[in-house]
């Protein structure tokens, strides 16, 4: 097998992996939600409700295709068309596994290797909040404009104290590559005094960083307890308000989407990525393939729990109000990060890296 042909492969079992998650987290997040509030969840559309996903996917494309008659047609159009190609190409620089020995080659679980892959993806998160602005503007609807500001000032309060966190763990790794970023957490002694196969994480050096990130991370996917782009009380449904049928099914794929990749880019940079206690001594005794298939388990086990712990929280926390969601973002959050950076570069310049 070739390189390109391998890589074809690979972005075809990506695409499907990411719309399989994404629309079986609709499912878990039912079934979390009705565990947390003591009811049964869906539970009609095949055993435990399991074709569930399907039957409402497949409801979304019978739906009526309403545009409004004052609409931005092209524009109404481009928003959640954005929304879903932005979050499925940031899969794009992850590393997915170890690699694996095909033919005597070996491949990365990688479809793009690039040098600066930590800056593609805050730069595609970055583009993404278009696809939400586009639709809002588009609608030619008050409500939906208002949400579309709001996510807008939303994502550039958060993006800021995100960078910060990924600032330390930048200085920390010496790269902006996600695959040695990932290496880094391989080998070498926690803390500088315990050795551990393949448990040398960020999160254990950087704690504070990570908090950090996943609030903006919280805050970046519009999920509760910062939805208030979307906010039903006030908004009616905000920046997706005048949009029906497989429109709006984008704008809510999209969502679950960023929500997996998000969960994804969490475990690259602070939970080791694909590296799993005792990932070198399984690669030396059980051979290259099984260590990279038990990598990818790891990896998407990771990031599972990640997804269900946001789930745990829209199910638990209120919503902010704005001036609340604007304060803890430039109030609190990035003075914390600021600081967790200037005492990063201390140990470093103390200690090395």
């Amino acid at each position: 097998m070739d390189l390109i042909t391998f890589k074809l492969i690979l972005v075809l079992a990506l695409f499907l992996l990411s719309l399989t998650i994404a629309a079986y987290s609709t499912w878990a997040e039912r079934k979390v939600a009705s565990i947390m509030q003591d009811r049964i969840g869906p539970n009609r559309a095949g055993p435990f409700g399991l074709l569930q996903p399907l039957a409402d996917g497949g409801k979304f494309f019978f739906k009526e295709d309403f545009t409004p008659a004052n609409a931005e047609k092209f524009l109404f159009v481009l928003g959640p068309a954005l929304v879903m190609f932005i979050s499925l190409i940031t899969g794009a620089v992850i590393p997915w596994g170890k690699s694996l020995n095909i033919g005597g080659m070996s491949y990365d679980l990688q479809v793009a290797n690039i040098d600066v892959g930590v800056l593609f993806i805050i730069g595609m998160a970055s583009i993404g909040v278009y696809g939400i602005m586009i639709g809002g503007w588009a609608s030619n609807n008050k409500y939906s404009l208002l949400g579309a500001i709001r996510a807008s000032s939303q994502m550039i309060s958060y993006e800021l104290a995100m960078g910060l966190a990924l600032l330390s763990i930048i200085m920390m790794t010496g790269s902006l590559d996600l695959k040695v970023i990932t290496e880094t957490q391989t080998t070498g002694k926690l803390w500088g005094l315990i050795h551990i196969d393949g448990m040398n994480w960020n999160i254990f050096y950087q704690p504070l960083a990570f908090l950090i990130f996943m609030v903006a991370a919280l805050a970046e996917t519009n999920r509760h307890p910062f939805d208030l782009p979307e906010c039903e009380s006030e908004l009616v449904t905000g920046y997706s308000t005048e949009y029906s049928s497989m429109k709006l099914g984008l704008y809510m794929f999209g969502e679950y989407v960023n929500m997996f990749i998000s969960n994804a880019f969490m475990v690259v940079l602070f939970f080791g990525g694909y590296n799993y206690p005792g990932i070198e001594w399984v690669t030396q005794n059980w051979g290259e393939n099984i260590a990279g298939i038990i990598s990818i388990a790891a990896f998407l086990g990771k990031t599972i729990i990640g997804i269900l712990i946001f789930m745990w929280i829209r199910w638990t926390l209120p919503r902010f109000r704005y001036d609340q969601l604007m304060h803890l973002g430039w109030k609190t959050l990035i003075p914390l990060a600021v600081l967790n950076l200037v005492i990063t570069g201390a140990l470093i310049l103390a200690f090395g890296h």
